[in-house]
């Protein structure tokens, strides 16, 4: 598989505020956010999963929507881009 070219510092901090956002906003989810953290770093799924601590698979199968991640995982590969896991409302919250 053919490493991603090195990407300045610059872009990779607007990639990363792109990113939380989308959060923010609401439309970030999880199979295309794991692909968009990883895009947003510049790492090839490979470096990724070593990275992470996960297997080349396991990135394959988070970025399709295929997996079934433990919350360790999640943790793993959230935090170190200030996300946390946690419950969401979809949409706008109900009024209580």
């Amino acid at each position: 598989m053919p490493r991603q070219k090195t990407v300045p510092k610059d872009i990779i901090r607007e990639r990363r505020t792109k990113l939380h956002i989308r959060a923010c906003e609401g439309e970030l989810f999880l199979p295309d956010a794991v692909k968009e953290m990883r895009n947003a770093i510049a790492m090839t799924q490979v470096d990724f999963a070593y990275h992470f601590g996960l297997t080349r698979k396991q990135v394959i199968e988070l970025e399709n929507g295929r997996a079934n991640p433990t919350l360790e995982t999640l943790v793993k590969v959230c935090r170190p881009f200030g996300f946390k896991v946690g419950f969401v409302f979809p949409g706008k919250p109900p009024r209580w």
